[in-house]
């Protein structure tokens, strides 16, 4: 087993499976710290352009009726997800700004993660980044209830690196609720600053073993969804699935409406958002960012509407995954390619990334999130997957397929 941190190997993971082994581009950097004496980095996240201020809250939940699939010791599945949903405008500033990870997180991020980045050790300040939601301010319930979206993540990743297209959402009337994959994404940090590191990856890994490890991740997602699905449920009729009992936001069980659910993942989370929307009757529409398609759903297809976003040199046909999925596809569907972008530019690291490069010898990031502009990235994004969810979950008729370059030339 490697004690190498796993985020360069799980890059390789993420999208390209077996094809693209001897691609992981980042050198990890254990044990390399910062220059003495240089103050860390402050990060930044852009803040959503919605109307609404978002709230936050983190729940922990426990699955009894499954031991956890990765540590078959443990007679019980635990999961950490984030809530994000529009708060009461005049209330929210009051309470505190969420941060990006939680300090143990943020930590252990720092010392096993952002190596594996280029990023030494203490060289930024991940726990003092912040996000733009208020974590527990009341919900704002002058809209009933809302469409419902769970993110899912790529492989080994956590469910923050999603936050900047979350909260955008979040701020246009949607509750977007965030999953992490214990014991595969690299860390979680559950209540009282316990964190669990994902399980060592197999140091022979042949594109046997990455086929098998992905297929074993999809189906823990796809367990791990449906039973989000069903706290969600019990969350609108005014139950507390938190584990501990904790406070849930004034208001938050009323802006519920798990009968428009989507869902919307990046990478494998992308393929995990197909299979869910091929055979969960509770999920609407699916989103896929840049995401190959693993196990059957790429030879079924689906019926229900669904958007592929794709990376620079990308395309339906070129991807024999993705052309099989589209061919037997049969419901509304569009794919549209971002124009010098790349995998990681569906993450936070996209304008995360180009704020250290100043700073810091990052060779790996233009292999990692291209050459596009990263605010004009998260724009397009975040503009392309509200009119998707605008369309499909509110029922609201929208121009923007019909042109998606006419507002922004990076698509194509």
């Amino acid at each position: 087993m490697s004690s190498s941190p796993r985020f360069p190997r799980r890059r390789t993971l993420l999208k390209l499976g077996a094809a693209a082994l001897t691609t992981a581009a980042a050198t990890p950097l254990t044990g390399v710290k910062a220059p003495a004496g240089r103050a860390a980095l402050p990060v930044v996240l852009p803040a959503p352009t919605g109307h609404r201020p978002v709230g936050a809250v983190d729940l922990h939940l426990v699955d009894r009726s499954r031991p956890d699939p990765f540590v078959p010791s443990k007679p019980f599945r635990e999961l950490m997800v984030s809530v994000r949903y529009p708060a009461e405008p005049d209330r929210a500033g009051a309470f505190p700004v969420a941060p990006w990870l939680g300090p143990a997180a943020a930590a252990d991020w720092d010392e096993r993660s952002a190596p594996g980045l280029g990023i030494p050790a203490g060289a930024v300040d991940w726990r003092g980044m912040r996000t733009h939601a208020r974590t527990g301010a009341p919900a704002d319930r002058s809209g009933g209830r809302l469409p419902v979206v769970l993110f899912s993540p790529g492989d080994g990743g956590g469910r923050a690196l999603g936050t900047a297209l979350v909260e955008e959402l979040a701020s246009r009337g949607y509750v977007v609720v965030s999953a992490d994959s214990p014991y595969e994404a690299d860390q979680v940090e559950f209540p009282g600053g316990r964190v669990e590191r994902a399980v060592p990856l197999p140091d022979d890994l042949t594109p046997e073993v990455i086929a098998a490890l992905l297929e074993q991740h999809a189906r823990v997602r796809l367990a791990d969804a449906r039973f989000v699905l069903d706290r969600i449920g019990a969350l609108a009729r005014g139950q507390n699935p938190d584990a501990g009992g904790g406070p849930l936001p004034a208001g938050l069980p009323a802006v519920l409406d798990p009968s428009r659910t989507g869902v919307l993942g990046q990478s494998l989370g992308g393929s995990v958002a197909a299979r869910l929307a091929r055979d969960e009757h509770r999920v609407r529409a699916a989103v896929n960012l840049d995401g190959d398609f693993i196990g059957p759903i790429a030879l079924s297809g689906v019926a229900k509407p669904f958007l592929l976003l794709m990376s620079e040199g990308d395309s339906v046909e070129g991807n024999p995954g993705w052309a099989s999925f589209w061919a037997a596809s049969t419901g509304w569907r569009r794919a549209l390619r971002l124009r010098d972008a790349q995998h990681g530019s569906y993450t936070d690291l996209q304008v995360v990334l180009p704020q250290l490069t100043g700073h810091l010898e990052l060779p790996a990031a233009v292999g990692l999130i291209g050459t596009i502009d990263p605010l004009r990235s998260l724009a397009a994004q975040r503009a392309a997957v509200t009119a998707f969810f605008d369309r499909c979950l509110k029922g609201r008729p929208t121009s923007f397929f019909e042109d998606p370059g006419g507002r922004f030339p990076e698509w194509s």
